[in-house]
């Protein structure tokens, strides 16, 4: 049995349905799981100016404690989650990682099993380009990365090699039946890596 970290960013709740099916996945592989939302940087008067933004983020911040170093010390795996913002991670998910310099130091995180997600609201918005931007920072702290790959049939009809993604449109459409498949299997691959890497970290 593994412990894994889902921390992620969600403004519409898009990504934090991948979340949630990424823990179901990492659950069935009989992982325990923390599912963790990075909070808002920005001040409510700027979060009024897109619709819903506040009122989610709210729902949200209720349903999930932030994340904490002390959480990325406990897990075994991290599974980052983010939507796009110009085609990259978002600040708030991004300052989350900021702040994991004193593990780094340490060498804390060395050995874990790493992987992310994304979501996006136009079918050409970087999805891949975002979760490929977050392989950097897993690398630099040290975590091993794991890709879903086509390892699974589900990631035929969705997803992309490197991790689960969907694309909600204008209208917030939520992730369907095929993104969340996949993201269940991205929550199980990582989970079984993370349960054979953790001995091999003395």
């Amino acid at each position: 049995m593994s412990k894994i970290l889902i921390a992620f960013y969600s403004r519409n709740g898009s990504t934090e349905a991948l979340a949630k099916a990424v823990a179901e996945g990492a659950q069935a592989a009989g992982a325990e799981v923390r599912l963790r939302r990075a909070r808002e940087l920005v001040s409510e008067e700027v979060m009024k100016a897109a619709p819903g933004w506040l009122e989610n983020a709210r729902r949200m911040n209720a349903a999930y404690e932030a994340p904490t170093t002390a959480d990325a010390e406990w897990a075994d795996g991290i599974i980052l989650g983010t939507p796009t913002r110009f085609g990259s991670v978002t600040s708030e998910l991004k300052a989350w990682i900021d702040g994991l310099g004193g593990l780094w130091a340490k060498g804390a995180l060395n050995g874990k099993a790493g992987s992310a997600f994304s979501s996006t609201s136009t079918a050409h918005g970087g999805n891949e380009a975002t979760i490929l931007g977050l392989y950097p920072p897993l690398a630099h702290l040290g975590l091993v990365i794991v890709p879903p790959g086509y390892a699974d049939p589900v990631m035929y009809a969705a997803g992309t090699p490197y991790g689960a993604t969907s694309i909600s449109g204008q209208n917030a459409t939520p992730p369907t039946d095929a993104d969340l498949a996949a993201a269940r299997f991205q929550g199980r691959r990582v989970a079984e890596v993370a349960a054979v890497l953790a001995p091999l970290r003395g």
